[in-house]
């Protein structure tokens, strides 16, 4: 207890030492011009925040055009007041309430102006076509190169059937290979109606040619040359399974066969590899830009395309799960696949729509 007691008395005299006088006089000033802070500013915060109660309940016309006038300068307010709080004593819940508040006003400031719904209606009202009509030459490219691969991948198995096996993965190949008889081959076309749409489709959306579509786009970085050199390999293979079909007499069966989803899907890696040709012609020829940036400004321009390419897998895989194994003829294949055909050379490049808003 003796030892207590100076100890006491010692914290005690601390409290009137002027060292602590000091601190507590600092501390009630700093209070003070807390408040003081706070009062002057909390009626445009107060305001600021009954503007953005009305215009995110969509009372829109509720907000008189004073409000709506000043709504822009009280933001900023807000956002100023909010960097100076930051740096002084404002008490925790009133700075976390401001940070929501400006949080929020910025939304309503600078946010997208349209709903999901608004931008479904633009994408598939003009601006996904409109997307692809930019690319311009590139799709005319990446044609010329889908069929000079396909042109290849014939004459390379018709000059030495080897070449099947290393055009062919042997997971694709099953009973499709050189020597197979026609009944063999007739019986991998037509008589699959026993098997599962579901699994047919989802087997289509991790399929070689979705692979080869986002690749054909990722890899446009590098000046466009990867996204070339798959457009040509993964069209030898169809050059290959052709070559394969037509020495049974069976190229139109296997036409029919391919057009149900072949002709939306050859058409989705169609743009996926202009897309990427498109990104790499810019990074390869960057004009007054740096080249970072020109691939930037051609990613942002080839983005509302891939969106479509992706839809378009689906549609796709849709048709060879469910389609082909519903339709059972070549006739009838045939007529899918050439309605897809017109559909999507219609929709880009004739229809025009509302033109909507590119990338």
């Amino acid at each position: 207890m003796s030892d207590a007691a100076p100890n006491l008395l010692h914290r005690i005299g601390g409290w009137f030492s002027p060292a602590a006088s000091a601190q507590i006089a600092a501390a009630e000033d700093a209070a003070l011009r807390s408040d003081r802070f706070r009062l002057e500013r909390e009626g445009d915060w107060k305001r600021l925040e009954a503007i953005v109660e009305r215009i995110e309940r969509g009372w829109l016309r509720g907000v008189s055009d004073e409000d709506l006038l000043a709504f822009p300068a009280l933001y900023r307010t807000a956002v100023s007041s909010l960097a100076v709080a930051r740096e002084t004593s404002l008490d925790a819940e009133t700075l976390g309430w401001l940070e929501v508040l400006t949080r929020r006003a910025w939304f309503i400031v600078y946010g997208p102006r349209a709903g999901l719904g608004d931008w479904l209606l633009r994408f598939f009202g003009g601006g996904w076509s409109a997307s692809v009509r930019a690319l311009g030459s590139d799709i005319l490219i990446a044609l010329a190169l889908m069929v000079a691969g396909t042109v290849a991948g014939w004459l390379l198995v018709a000059s030495d059937p080897d070449w099947y096996y290393a055009l062919i993965p042997a997971g694709m190949a099953d009973a499709r290979v050189p020597g197979a008889s026609r009944a063999v081959l007739m019986g991998t076309l037509f008589g699959q109606q026993s098997q599962s749409g579901l699994g047919m489709f989802a087997a289509a959306l991790f399929s070689n040619n979705a692979q080869v579509s986002i690749l054909a786009f990722a890899l446009g970085f590098a000046f466009g040359l990867p996204s070339a050199l798959l457009l040509i390999h993964n069209t030898t293979m169809l050059g290959a399974l052709l070559w394969l079909y037509h020495g049974q007499g069976l190229t139109i069966e296997i036409i029919g066969w391919l057009a149900v989803h072949g002709t939306t899907e050859l058409f989705a890696i169609l743009l996926a590899g202009a897309a990427g040709l498109h990104i790499g012609r810019a990074m390869a020829f960057p004009g007054e830009l740096a080249v970072l940036d020109a691939a930037a400004a051609a990613g942002r321009r080839t983005a509302q395309v891939m969106a479509g390419v992706v839809l378009m897998l689906i549609v796709a895989g849709l048709l060879e799960g469910f389609a082909r194994q519903l339709i059972d003829n070549t006739a009838g294949r045939l007529i899918v696949g050439g309605f897809m055909l017109v559909f999507w050379t219609g929709y880009f490049f004739v229809w025009r729509g509302g033109e909507g808003k590119t990338v």
